[in-house]
């Protein structure tokens, strides 16, 4: 299989089942956002080869997970919605983030203020990729005006919060420092 097909080369892509709309179609952008979210918490994922964490492998293999259903996530938002994806988000994602945010919650020193992303790589890389979901979670609202897509934008809005969640502790763990948002600039 050839990587380029020069099918693009006049600015239009193809979704999934062919039909083609312009690149900087709102689809394309929601989807596309959720791809650019997903390279970067592979970013994060990197740069724990530096780390050295005892629970470092359970920690890669639930974001893994994150990763793969995100996946998933553009492919449902690069059908058409006339059409059934084959792959559909369902309430238990959803649920599973929740449980995992409470579960890493329960090890994390309580919020008192706002922090800036900051700490180690790894931290640093999860909350880039929050505001990259958070992205693509407006990008998905602005597409799902026929409500085509009930549980992406669910899923993305609770994913940003695990993904807080998930930069606070690792840097706990990994003996990063959480910066305080200062009132004074």
């Amino acid at each position: 299989m050839r990587i380029y097909t020069r099918s693009g080369d006049k600015g239009t892509t193809s979704l999934i089942f062919g039909k083609r709309v312009p690149k900087n179609d709102i689809r394309v952008e929601a989807y596309g956002t959720c791809d650019e979210a997903n390279s970067m918490i592979g970013i994060s994922l990197s740069h724990l080869n530096e780390v050295d964490w005892n629970e470092k492998g359970q920690f890669e293999e639930t974001l893994h997970r994150v990763q793969t259903i995100l996946f998933h996530v553009g492919a449902e938002l690069a059908t058409p919605s006339d059409k059934e994806v084959t792959w559909k988000l369902k309430e238990e994602h959803i649920k599973e983030l929740e449980q995992q945010i409470d579960e890493w919650d329960k090890e994390l020193p309580p919020l008192k203020n706002f922090i800036l992303p900051s700490g180690i790589p790894t931290s640093a890389a999860l909350h880039s990729a929050r505001t990259i979901v958070r992205r693509a979670e407006r990008s998905a609202v602005a597409l799902n005006d026929d409500d085509a897509y009930p549980l992406v934008v669910s899923y993305l809005n609770r994913l940003s919060d695990f993904l807080f969640v998930a930069a606070r502790f690792v840097n706990h763990k990994c003996g990063g420092k959480e910066l305080p948002l200062k009132a004074d600039i």
